[in-house]
């Protein structure tokens, strides 16, 4: 493989007079970076300034054929080094900190001045040259940071008290860095480096000086500062040839608080062992991962106080799979009416931006019905109620849990109100190592009986794995790969700011959703779409572009949750049509992040959507148009009182079936036909179903009344409407 190379990039190492800095800025400069050369020339213990430690190292980097130049402030005026950079090379693209001093002293006996020192070189200096280097690094689009800490600082050391600290300090600066930078390819990893140097010389002994070069950490540094590497917020210890990459290890703890009861020192006390056990452990890697839970926790403490005592006192004896799927959970009802068929279609990002939005919106359209995902609503009830109970052979820790992957399969379409009944069963329990993986089935069931929907929630539950049990299982419904070419369709929908706010509303009340000292607990910056939001938003989308809206065609649909979507972020939906199969991903717009993955919807049917076709005599409305017809014919003048061309349409189940013309304006005595206006153009068009137009031609339903119910939809001048009241008159004598 091809050497790695920094030809065209600027490197800032401070400290680089001697040692480690000196060994890196050594090597960036025989590997084509033009180098700044930081020393301050000053000892051990921040006392002096010389300029030759940095001469010298410039000299050396020329001598070979490099470019450098040699910088002699103090980190204190990081400004000024980033400065250097950028009059004499025009950029900054990495920076090492690496300078540092000691005054070791036992705790005791550190003066504010050994304290303050120490920080103001290590943890603010290496703050300040890092922040001088930041716009520049944000507005080019990349950027490499180095911070330096030590063994002190990981795991304490007597007599550095001072010295760990700072270095402690350091790790927090660059995994904040690694996370606010990565938007802008710039990247921050810690290095723990075990070396022989001015430094080491008052703590190692000579041999081991002599056996730990510079030289056998620099190869570390030069790779995580490569534009190729793509680690960022790690921590490595290296020394004599040797590396590690280090992370935190956490016990699945316990939860010693319960509801209205105070917590003392005794509750500490008698679960120590579990709170100290790390037979079992996880291992969080960021701000979200460690409070990720802490909600759930809160929601548990809440939902055990209104448990009865026996449930409360009973404690899982571990993971026993088989024991877990032979619980038997309670049946559960769900009752909803259109209001919350309604909330949840505005929810899912419905609008009345949208050509037929009646269909979703409103409870007086015909065509009123509701969206098939729905049917997650009164499932995830269920599978919730489940979460709070003790299950036997299920140890979760509520901490932990989080939502993987979601199949929905719809029996029949949905009614736009009922009570559903709920059954939850736990179809298997998986081992994947690092946590659980719990598989929630729930069945639904309508007013009869019938089953109408089918749920299954993968439930990822972290820090539960390890306890021998198989890591397949035919009972997961599989997600798929989409096919390896452009999308064959794609929609863009932006959210609304308030859409979590809004989803919420339908049962999940996860303040995660809403509150942003919650979403901050759980690593976020604002408060996120819930994943089964996004979930209804791309199903939309599939039924938009490939059912014309149709829900009687939804069948199923799988998906992986990735990434979190954000109020106000737009959701892309790419999608790849394969028979009645629709396989779809959906990315953030603003950040090219995933946010579902290995996605499919069913559709039932045919692959094109067919016109409804109903014969002329079965309907009414045809006999009504008919007679109207002999009504003209028989009375001359009427055309000209009505003076006006008017388009019925008539539907049957929602869907055009039939047109009739009243044609009051072209024709001398007027024409009644079926179809579109021959000549002219329809002034007024009204919509309504077969079964309607008799109650309204007959006087049992009031046009008035049919419009503001929905009934009745008009188009153009209603004025003219008004006129055909002498027709009407005529027919329902009729």
């Amino acid at each position: 493989m091809a050497a790695l190379r920094f030809d065209g990039r600027v490197v800032l190492v401070t400290g680089a007079g001697n040692g480690l800095g000196r060994a890196y800025a050594l090597a960036f400069g025989e590997r084509g970076a033009s180098v700044v050369v930081n020393d301050l020339g000053g000892d051990i213990h921040g006392g002096g300034k010389t300029a030759r430690a940095a001469d010298v190292v410039v000299n050396e980097i020329r001598a070979k054929g490099g470019k450098a130049v040699a910088n002699y402030d103090s980190v204190e005026d990081g400004d000024k080094l980033v400065q250097t950079a950028l009059d004499n090379f025009g950029r900054i693209d990495v920076v090492e900190n690496n300078a540092g001093i000691l005054r070791d002293k036992s705790f005791a006996r550190i003066s504010d001045q050994d304290w303050d020192l120490i920080h103001r070189v290590h943890l603010r200096g290496s703050f300040l040259v890092t922040r001088a280097a930041w716009p520049h690094m944000k507005k080019q689009n990349y950027g490499r940071i180095i911070m330096t800490t030590s063994a002190a600082g990981i795991y304490g050391n007597f007599g550095q008290a001072n010295y760990s600290a700072a270095k402690l300090g350091l790790l927090g600066l660059s995994n904040t860095l690694s996370i606010e930078g990565k938007k802008n390819n710039i990247s921050s990893n810690t290095i723990a480096p075990i070396a022989g140097s001015r430094l080491t010389e008052t703590v190692m002994p000579p041999d081991w000086i002599k056996a730990l070069k510079p030289e056998y950490v620099m190869p570390l540094v030069l790779f995580l500062c490569h534009e190729s590497c793509p680690e960022t917020g790690s921590l490595f210890e290296v020394g004599a040839g040797w590396m590690a990459k280090l992370r935190w290890e956490r016990t699945l703890g316990a939860t010693v608080r319960r509801k209205n009861i105070a917590m003392t020192p005794e509750d500490v006390r008698d679960n120590w062992e579990k709170i100290t056990d790390f037979t079992q452990s996880s291992h969080p890697s960021s701000n979200q991962e460690s409070t990720a839970g802490m909600i759930k926790v809160i929601q548990d403490i809440d939902a055990a106080a209104e448990a009865p005592p026996a449930a409360r006192q009973t404690q899982s004896t571990g993971m026993d799979p088989e024991l877990a799927k032979a619980h038997d959970f309670a049946p559960d009802t769900f009752t909803y009416e259109p209001r919350e068929v309604i909330l949840y279609a505005l929810g899912v990002g419905m609008s009345t931006k949208e050509d037929n939005y009646l269909q979703f919106l409103f409870e007086g359209s015909e065509a009123f019905c509701t969206l098939p995902t729905f049917a997650v609503i009164p499932a995830q009830m269920t599978m919730m109620k489940g979460l709070m109970q003790e299950i036997p052979g299920l140890k979760q820790d509520p901490v932990r849990v989080l939502h993987g992957e979601q199949y929905l399969e719809v029996y029949k379409p949905l009614p736009t109100g009922a009570t559903i009944t709920s059954k939850l069963k736990i179809a298997d329990i998986l081992d994947k190592g690092s946590g659980a993986l719990v598989l929630y089935n729930v069945e639904s069931f309508d007013e009869k009986g019938e089953k109408v929907a089918f749920n299954q929630f993968s439930i990822f539950v972290v820090g539960s794995g390890n306890f021998g049990g198989k890591r397949a299982s035919d009972a997961l419904i599989p997600t798929a790969t989409v096919p390896a070419r452009a999308p064959d369709a794609s929609i863009t929908e932006s959210t609304h700011v308030d859409q979590a706010a809004l989803y919420r509303l339908s049962g999940d009340r996860n303040p995660l959703h809403i509150d942003p000292s919650f979403a901050a607990m759980a690593g976020f910056d604002t408060p996120i779409i819930h994943g089964l939001c996004s979930f209804g938003y791309a199903v939309r989308h599939v039924l938009r572009r490939y059912a014309n809206n149709d829900v009687s065609r939804f069948k199923a649909v799988k998906v992986r949750f990735a990434k979190p979507v954000l109020p106000g972020q737009s959701i892309q939906t790419d999608m790849w049509k394969e028979g009645n199969r629709i396989y779809f991903q959906c990315k953030v717009v603003e950040t090219g992040n995933t946010a579902l993955s290995g996605a499919y919807v069913d559709l039932t049917g045919s692959s094109e959507q067919q016109a409804s076709v109903v014969a002329p005599s079965q309907l009414q409305s045809d006999k009504v148009f008919e007679l109207m017809q002999d009504q003209v014919k028989s009375r001359p003048g009427l055309a000209s009182k009505i003076n006006a061309i008017i388009m019925w349409v008539i539907t049957k189940g929602g869907k055009p079936v039939s047109e009739w013309t009243v044609d009051m304006k072209t024709s001398k005595n007027g024409d009644i036909y079926r179809g579109k206006p021959k000549s002219g153009k329809a002034e007024c068009t009204l919509t309504v179903s077969d079964d309607n137009i008799m109650d309204l031609v007959t006087g049992k339903l009031a046009p008035p009344q049919a419009f503001m119910a929905g009934k009745l939809k008009v188009k153009g001048n209603i004025m003219l409407a008004q006129k055909l009241g002498v027709l009407f008159n005529e027919q329902a004598k009729l």
